[in-house]
């Protein structure tokens, strides 16, 4: 038997059973890392002590219950192995964001999100590759290389979770932890075939004090391989925390039975090919429209529409550039070198912003907040692509797309960032492939707080069209693998 594909909810049902054990499955999975992480630079840090000491605890846990107690009363990830980005701290783990600059630093003490992962049983892989600090959508530093798809390694995997959605497309390990302010954890899925859930802002909380700019506009969230891994991951992140005053106090929905629920007739659901300012490459329309046929065909009333909101960009970018200028600007006048040419630009980008353009910038995310809820009170759901184009080559700089100009630094990307802004919850969900192979992804969107209608619908899009046994060539083979 082997486990590199198996869901996170397939392993806990080998453990509770017998029939496999958490440290067989580490094993397995660690030998992948090796065999796969030097072409995918997917992780920064593999932490092998930390997840093979975590694992023999799980195997004797298991062991124990299965002699005199309940093993489905044991904790939901107990030996489910599961990767965390490096811009998230876990207690005497080296933290590196990405940047040469902190390429020693350990962090001290763990993060909301895995302090929650670890109570609940997982197992931790290592810290996942992201851009410095988290910036662009591309996963490039100077400290690990370019993560790339395991659809095709030469391309992108996206950012600024792309070694996160990449593990998890290897099959190097089930679950893994990713954050998104502007698409990072739905960009990168879209990129390398994986589902990826940016909850409802303050879903999962945060450690606070937080950095001001776009970390104001980023939520923690899963990548899986499956719906309901996902759903189950944020079943165990989810939830207020008196340290983080901005952590969402509404209800706390049942994500896995959500899943359960893949009727959408009584559901109101909008479809928008390019939110009124996109352009689309062809193979993503035309597999976004054919998810978007399955569902009406089972049942969904799904109707052309979009919302009529500000230019989203405008908005974004000036909260942003300001934000990374306050956050890495003493980091650049300290030493630049040490930084890469992308941070070092967007600093100065930054420093270019006046506080005057940042207040109004304020003022019209409010205006462009008002007109998205007008659109959600007609509306249960609205689904658009999650990127423009299918990923593309390392360094390349995308110019046009379908012979007309892409939009400058969004082009590829024109979707996710406008839900950022809103706060509202979005998953990315695979639609299939293009002609060369690679994956395309649908995003769903739902109102502020409704995170389970979002997972009712990526559910009914999986049991119409399933992807999760489709695996990439690259990570196909026996590498790593073991028997049972």
């Amino acid at each position: 038997m082997t486990y590199a594909f198996r869901s996170a909810q397939e392993l806990v049902a080998l453990y509770r059973s017998g029939e496999a054990r958490p440290s067989d499955v580490v094993e397995e999975t660690l030998r992948r890392i090796d065999a796969l992480n030097p072409t995918l630079n997917a992780f920064l840090t593999v932490t092998p002590e930390i997840a093979r000491a975590q694992a023999a605890r799980a195997d004797a846990a298991y062991a124990e219950a299965r002699r005199g107690g309940d093993p489905a009363a044991l904790p939901l990830l107990l030996g489910v192995p599961v990767s965390v980005k490096d811009l998230h701290d876990v207690e005497g783990v080296r933290t590196t964001h990405g940047s040469r600059a902190f390429a020693d630093n350990v962090a001290q003490a763990s993060g909301i999100p895995w302090e929650r992962l670890e109570a609940a049983g997982a197992v931790l892989l290592g810290k996942t590759n992201t851009p410095e600090f988290g910036l662009i959508t591309v996963t490039d530093n100077d400290l690990g290389g370019p993560a790339g798809t395991p659809w095709s390694p030469e391309r992108i995997a996206g950012g600024s979770s792309g070694g996160a959605a990449a593990a998890v497309a290897a099959g190097l390990g089930p679950l893994a932890h990713g954050s998104d302010g502007g698409g990072s954890i739905r960009v990168p899925a879209a990129y390398c075939g994986v589902v990826g859930i940016k909850p409802t802002q303050g879903r999962i909380p945060k450690a606070v004090p937080r950095d001001p700019g776009m970390p104001q506009l980023s939520s923690e969230g899963p990548l899986a391989r499956t719906v309901r891994d996902a759903a189950l991951m944020l079943q165990v992140m989810a939830g207020p925390d008196p340290r983080d005053p901005t952590s969402f106090q509404g209800p706390q929905p049942d994500y896995l039975a959500a899943c359960e629920r893949t009727g959408l007739g009584d559901l109101r659901i909008a479809w928008s090919l390019d939110l009124g300012f996109a352009t689309v490459a062809y193979p993503v329309r035309a597999n976004a429209e054919r998810a978007v046929a399955r569902l009406r065909e089972a049942g969904a009333v799904v109707e052309e529409a979009t919302p009529e909101i500000l230019y989203p960009f405008d908005i974004f970018a000036p909260i942003a550039l300001a934000g990374a200028a306050a956050n890495h600007g003493a980091l650049y006048d300290a030493d630049p070198e040490m930084l890469t040419k992308y941070v070092r630009r967007t600093v100065e980008h930054g420093r270019a912003v006046d506080g005057a353009a940042v207040v109004r910038a304020y003022a019209e995310l409010e205006r462009f907040r008002a007109l998205m809820r007008r659109f959600f009170a007609d509306y249960d759901l609205l689904l658009t692509p999650t990127v423009a184009v299918p990923a593309y080559p390392h360094g390349q700089r995308l110019r046009e797309i379908e012979g007309k100009p892409a939009i400058p630094f969004w082009g590829a990307t024109p979707f996710t960032a406008p839900f950022n802004m809103t706060h509202q919850p979005g998953i990315s969900v695979p639609t299939g492939f293009d002609p060369q192979g690679l994956p395309t992804a649908l995003q769903i969107v739902a109102r502020l707080g409704e995170d389970d209608t979002a997972l009712r619908a990526a559910a009914a899009i999986e049991e119409t069209m399933p992807w999760a046994d489709a695996v990439p060539p690259l990570a196909s083979d026996t590498a790593g693998e073991a028997s049972a």
